[in-house]
């Protein structure tokens, strides 16, 4: 196995040959090769003469090689300019065994254990044995990427990573004493779960991460919006039989940790259910039990009861937004404004009662400073995202307000045929062809739309089309990016309007253009002198805070202790440390000191730990988050280490 040094060295030759910037990513390839620098390198720059010959100074396989006085070298390329081709070699170079990692994690404790890929599972296993002490029979070692193994199975087989994750399940021994349920109660509740979920219907599996303070009406609620199935409809199975109650928190349900499979799929009708409980007796099927909580559930994600339900009576179904077939627009609109406010409060933007060609008329032809933008809210009941949209988006306070000062907000519902007819039939007239395309061809996912419309002197323009599956920050974002264009576009028609009264009255328009400019000079001059100002002071500020920085690296290295020499009474650590432009830093240091010393000097260099973190590369971690009061040697740099410096996020 190589040195850390030697590593470091191969791991930024291969850097300089691949062009592979990302230290991770880097040293995974490296490993996967064993840290064979050719091969790895042949594995990412794949080479048409064969096997690549180093020139950095690694053994190569004997072989005839090209004679560079007979064969003039072409011209060198990105990919070929430190190696020399050679002929691939008769002889078999014995491989050297790969060293695995193995972190098994068992109730409270974390065992690592490195092994060559040459051992079997059941080696892992009695070195369990003694660190746990459960005999290996009573044994199950689970988390293996191909399912279960057996123990006589060699590792290099199964072709595993650097590092594994595994965990041991012990079903046949008895649960910890009752004196520390409360304390591994405590433990289980700050500890993540993997639940592997299985949609019965559609064979699609999830990995969801829950805490051990969720709850199990939790879980089956984000099922809901992965898989459509109403919590009162969801059937389960896997659950353990102490999951009893949905209020109740993972924790104390009994789930396995760290992962744990379950079942879920659509119950059909009571009878099926029944038929399929009695059938599958050792399965625990969970259902909730209380039709008042299937009611709030459909309550808190937006869906009614008769969406629930899946009924027909109309006792139980939402009215329409919009009436069919009515006879004006303005009365549609009344019914919808109506509807609106009884499901989503008053807290709505005002929308605009009237025709389409009404709403033109109030917000395009009018005085150009008194134009607004035209906002078309598209509402269709029957997509996921409306309830969402129209209570979160649509009806917060600050997008009620910035559509009531800035746009003319008209709406209209597509959810009926017919009305959905109608209105492509005006976006044709009004729009155009290809906007009228674009919404039919919307699905019903993707409703509801916010069409933002700009008047033109010959046409109205369509500045953006935004979907409902959008946030609160994004289309506030898009509302004041189509604001900018529109008083770009409105300044230009106020310039026009000036210029027609001015021919209609040349000297107002004069004395009015005078003082205009008068006012934009003295702005403009006021507006430079507060950015000279302003800059003035950022520029202040940022020499005082270079003035502080530098005084802080100038103490900090006045009070490091002085360079301890190599041959020493005591034991010396010698660290090299790797700057982010690709510079080293070295320095000798007593084992004894402690962590922060190497903090301090690191920062006398201009690299400050609050904004840099010093990561150490075998095992790779991040040494800026260890205790700095301990010594070099208990942190284990010592007698030598290479570090990295990298600057945080």
């Amino acid at each position: 196995m190589a040195s850390n040094m030697d590593r470091e060295m191969i791991l930024a030759d291969f850097q300089a040959c691949t062009g592979i910037e990302n230290i991770d990513e880097a040293i995974t390839l490296l490993e996967q090769n064993n840290w064979d620098l050719v091969a790895a390198i042949n594995g990412v720059i794949p080479q048409e003469n064969g096997i690549l010959q180093s020139d950095f100074g690694g053994e190569t396989m004997p072989g005839p090689t090209f004679d560079p006085a007979s064969h003039p070298a072409p011209a060198p390329t990105p990919s070929s300019s430190a190696f020399r081709p050679v002929m691939p070699s008769r002889q078999i170079v014995e491989r050297q065994p790969r060293m695995l990692d193995f972190r098994v994690e068992y109730r409270d404790r974390n065992v690592d254990v490195v092994l060559e890929d040459s051992c079997t599972v059941g080696e892992i296993k009695q070195i369990l044995e003694n660190e746990l002490q459960i005999p290996v029979p009573k044994m199950l070692l689970k988390g293996w990427k191909t399912g279960d193994v057996e123990d006589s199975t060699v590792l290099k087989s199964l072709h595993l990573p650097k590092n594994n994750s595994l965990y041991v399940l012990t079903p046949d021994l008895p649960p910890p004493s009752s004196s520390s349920h409360a304390g591994a109660l405590q433990e289980s509740l700050n500890q993540n779960f993997m639940l592997i979920i299985t949609h019965r219907e559609v064979q699609r599996e999830y990995n969801l991460n829950f805490s051990g303070s969720s709850t199990v009406q939790e879980v089956k609620r984000n099922v809901y919006d992965l898989t459509s199935i109403p919590v009162r409809h969801q059937l389960w199975e896997g659950w353990p039989a102490s999951a009893t109650d949905d209020s109740m928190c993972l924790a104390e349900s009994g789930l396995s940790y760290p992962c744990h499979r379950l079942t879920v799929g659509r119950r059909t009708s009571p009878v099926q259910t029944r038929e399929q409980s009695e059938e599958q007796s050792t399965d625990v099927h969970m259902v909730s039990d209380s039709d008042g909580d299937d009611f709030e559930d459909a309550s808190e994600f937006g869906v009614d009861d008769g969406e629930v339900f899946g009924m027909a009576s109309s006792t139980l179904r939402k009215s329409p937004m919009m009436p069919e077939n009515a006879e004006n627009e303005g009365d549609a609109l009344l019914q919808f404004t109506a509807e609106f406010s009884s499901r989503y409060g008053d807290c709505h933007p005002v929308f605009f009662i009237g025709s389409l060609e009404a709403a033109f008329q109030e917000a395009f032809y009018v005085k150009a400073r008194d134009r607004k933008l035209l906002a078309i809210y598209l509402h269709h009941d029957e997509s996921v995202l409306t309830n969402v949209f129209c209570s979160q988006m649509l009806c917060a306070e600050s997008i009620v307000s910035y559509l009531s000062q800035n746009f003319i907000t008209w709406a209209w519902d597509l959810t009926k045929d017919t009305n959905r007819a109608r209105f492509l039939t005006m976006c044709n007239r009004h729009f155009g062809s290809v906007i009228a395309q674009t919404i039919r061809t919307q699905k019903t996912d993707q409703f509801p739309l916010f069409l933002i419309i700009m008047g033109k002197r010959s046409s109205n323009e369509v500045l953006n089309v935004i979907q409902g599956n959008t946030t609160v920050d994004e289309l506030m974002m898009r509302l004041m990016a189509a604001m900018e264009i529109f008083s770009a576009q409105q300044q230009e028609d106020i310039k026009d309007e000036d210029e027609r009264e001015a021919r209609e009255n040349v000297k107002r328009e004069q004395d009015e253009a005078y003082r205009l400019s008068l006012e934009a000079d003295r702005a403009k001059r006021e507006a430079h002198e507060r950015e000279m100002a302003e800059q003035f002071r950022l520029e202040q500020i940022r020499k005082e805070q270079e003035e502080e920085r530098e005084a802080i690296r100038l103490s900090l290295e006045q009070a490091l202790p002085p360079e301890p020499k190599e041959e020493n009474a005591e034991p010396v650590s010698k660290l090299r440390i790797r700057t982010p432009s690709g510079e080293f830093l070295e320095r000798r240091f007593l084992a004894s000191n402690k962590l922060q010393i190497v903090f301090d000097f690191v920062a006398s260099k201009g690299f400050p730990w609050d904004e840099f973190k010093l990561l150490s590369t075998f095992p790779r971690r991040d040494v800026t988050q260890l205790d700095p009061n301990k010594s070099l040697l208990e942190v284990n740099l010592f007698p030598q280490e290479t570090l990295f410096l990298q600057a945080k996020e």
